[in-house]
């Protein structure tokens, strides 16, 4: 199978949908992996980390228009409706409920999508979603400290405290993975 790796085009997204690692073990499988110049960047892996293992590195038009599966980290946004085709398989995180116009580009463009938040196992348990949330929950207390601080309008409060005076409080609320 021809599997491609897009370069994500969202304002503010880092991620890349597969590592050089996980590119080795579709090679060793017997796939072909086609990465999108540059879609490891954001996350400190070169393109010849990929070449490395196996993988091919390719333009946005050949990774969209020759992969099978292609496999991105976040739901595609207006300007890639238009590489929405039928007989690919997308493979990503879609959030289709809270968008209308990519949810219309989906049905529109024929193509088999597979959201990510909703694989489950047979335990009901959502493997591909849990690790986001324990990603989430480790951000959440630096996030809160970043916006403790006083040149962004909180009280100037050092979370780990320092000599003469004691550390802040953190109140977790929630129970779940992010929790």
């Amino acid at each position: 199978m021809k599997i491609g790796v897009a370069r994500e085009i969202k304002s503010d997204e880092y991620r890349v949908a597969l590592t050089p690692a996980g590119a080795r073990e579709l090679v060793q499988s017997g796939h072909e992996v086609l990465v999108e110049t540059g879609a490891g960047e954001g996350s400190s892996f070169p393109d010849d980390a990929y070449e490395g293992v196996g993988a091919r590195i390719v333009s946005v038009d050949e990774v969209w228009e020759s992969s099978e599966l292609l496999l991105k980290v976040k739901e595609p946004i207006e300007p890639e409706y238009g590489r929405l085709r039928d007989g690919l398989v997308l493979f990503t995180y879609l959030h289709i409920a809270a968008d209308e116009p990519l949810t219309r580009a989906l049905v529109e463009s024929g193509i088999a999508a597979v959201a990510y938040e909703t694989v489950e196992t047979d335990s009901g348990a959502l493997p591909l979603l849990a690790p986001m949330s324990e990603i989430a929950g480790r951000l959440a207390a630096q996030a809160g400290a970043y916006f403790l601080e006083k040149p962004l309008g909180g009280r100037g409060l050092l979370l780990g405290g320092v000599a003469g005076v004691a550390p802040g409080k953190v109140v977790v609320m929630g129970g779940g993975i992010v929790g």
